[in-house]
């Protein structure tokens, strides 16, 4: 039995390649965000270019429209800022950031959409923000507590499709390139739409680019 960890490889100009060997102890689920599975698969072609008719999966669309894969110079840069408050110390990098809306959708007080700074680490009880942070689904958030470092925890594996967004992988390794600061293979987000910034991370352009799994 092999102990060989799944993994993704982002093809140049093209699809992300996932690798999972067929003898593992563990399955990688591809699944929909609502929790049913798209399928277990010991090898894939998952679509980054936003433009194929069988998403998940990649059909050759990006060698029509053009998908390039390079960062763009005025993305997000990938630096971890920290703020530090009385008890906690929370850790936030933009340039990973799905903009998924969790943190400021449920905890307001402490993350504080169109204010500067944006984070007020002393906003609410320790054991709230604590609570968000675990489940910022990109993992571009993290905390630290006297001096001690929380570290998102191996997550599946698997791969969930975010409806209408992002790739969210927990366990699967990204073999060819360096994750964000602060980011671990347990948490991070992959571009599904092809016009992210900072690829291949989700940078929360599916939202600016009207980004739809059912569109062509």
């Amino acid at each position: 039995m092999s102990n060989e960890k799944p993994g993704i490889t982002c093809l140049p100009d093209g699809p992300y390649l996932l690798k999972n060997d067929e003898t593992s102890a563990v399955s990688l689920r591809v699944q929909q965000a609502d929790g049913e599975a798209v399928s277990t698969v010991s090898g894939a072609a998952l679509c980054r270019c936003g433009g194929s008719r069988n998403k998940p999966y990649c059909d050759g669309s990006h060698k029509k429209n053009g998908f390039s894969d390079s960062k763009l110079a005025d993305a997000t840069p990938d630096r971890r800022h920290s703020y530090a408050g009385k008890q906690i110390t929370i850790h936030d990098n933009r340039g990973i950031c799905a903009h998924a809306g969790y943190c400021t959708d449920n905890l307001s007080s402490v993350f504080r959409m169109g204010e500067e700074p944006w984070i007020e680490p002393d906003g609410a009880a320790v054991e709230a923000i604590i609570e968000v942070v675990k489940k910022c689904p990109s993992g571009a958030l993290g905390y630290s507590i006297d001096e001690t470092e929380f570290r998102h925890s191996q997550q599946g594996p698997e791969i969930v499709v975010i409806k209408d967004g992002p790739y969210r992988v927990g366990g699967v390794e990204l073999t060819d390139q360096p994750l964000g600061q602060g980011v671990t293979s347990g948490r991070y987000t992959l571009c599904r739409c092809g016009g992210s910034k900072n690829k291949p991370f989700c940078d929360g352009s599916h939202w600016s680019t009207g980004f739809k799994d059912d569109g062509d």
